[in-house]
């Protein structure tokens, strides 16, 4: 294989992240029906959060914060328990994107493996868990422990050391943001695949090594 390491970002990469039906099984458990209308408002507040938060204007504790304010006033309870009924919710409806197990599979053995995840820590390991796929993956990387989001090159810098300093031309990011995760990748020096599943046009001055729109066709380029 043309790698020694495989670096994969986690939502819309390796799992389905439905935040929407996430948001309705939590909310259903307080006796309240969440409606359509009602994820729309969240997201106004919550993905420009997202972007602040991998541009580095806020920390994830700020992100958590905010994004479950007006609920939790609403509600009279905090963020904080809010944040963790989400979050619980998402691992249990939990699912791989098609093809992600038998990816794994067939690195398994060929190339070592990692992640690098925007993402919060309480999701992953269960995740990862519930989903059999923990001992696929050597690390986890996670911007909220690390303290700096993708596409910051801090947090690919974190991985190289952690993963022994490869050589950087035997190293490819693996992911479904091309901001995050290619652009990210770009700048600190290796390969990357953008996962456009839905077909999106190429960002101007985004360039990656590969587009994939399947994590089979992903398979059948590395297993070539």
């Amino acid at each position: 294989m043309k790698y020694d390491w495989i670096l994969f970002d986690a939502d819309e990469t390796l799992f389905h992240f439905d935040a929407l039906k996430g948001m309705q099984l939590m909310f259903s458990r307080k006796g309240i029906d969440f409606t359509e209308q009602d994820f729309a408002h969240y997201q106004t507040v919550n993905k420009p959060l997202w972007v602040d938060y991998q541009n580095g204007d806020i920390t994830a504790a700020d992100l958590k914060h905010i994004r479950f304010k007006q609920w939790a006033e609403k509600l009279n309870t905090t963020t904080s328990e809010l944040n963790s009924a989400f979050l619980d919710a998402m691992a249990e409806i939990c699912t791989l994107l098609p093809g992600a197990k038998e990816l794994m599979d067939a690195i398994n053995g060929q190339a070592k493996m990692g992640i690098i995840t925007n993402g919060f820590v309480d999701l992953q390991a269960i995740r990862l868990e519930r989903t059999g796929m923990t001992d696929y993956f050597d690390h986890v990387i996670i911007s909220e422990e690390v303290g700096i989001a993708k596409p910051d090159v801090g947090i690919f810098h974190h991985a190289l050391d952690k993963m022994g300093m490869p050589c950087k031309t035997r190293v490819l990011m693996v992911g479904d943001n091309p901001h995050s995760d290619i652009l990210g990748g770009i700048n600190v020096g290796i390969d990357t695949c953008w996962l456009n599943v839905d077909n999106h046009p190429q960002i101007d001055g985004i360039s990656p090594s590969y587009t994939v729109t399947s994590l089979n066709e992903l398979q059948s380029i590395l297993i070539a």
